[in-house]
């Protein structure tokens, strides 16, 4: 007899830092560039259109 119960897995949702360092890491690599000077203009790019949303 075989139980194949699938068992219900939570999700938690990454921070907005965890992803700003993510993109940051992964671009660095990709453009040779500090990650902290890229995670530094996406943190100005997202103060200076802080009024837009995205739509969903």
């Amino acid at each position: 007899m075989n139980n194949n119960k699938k068992i219900p897995m939570s999700y938690a949702k990454p921070s907005r830092e965890d992803i700003v360092r993510s993109v940051s890491t992964s671009t660095a690599v990709e453009t040779g560039q500090s990650s902290s000077q890229i995670e530094a203009s996406l943190e100005a790019k997202r103060k200076k259109f802080s009024h837009l949303r995205l739509a969903v």
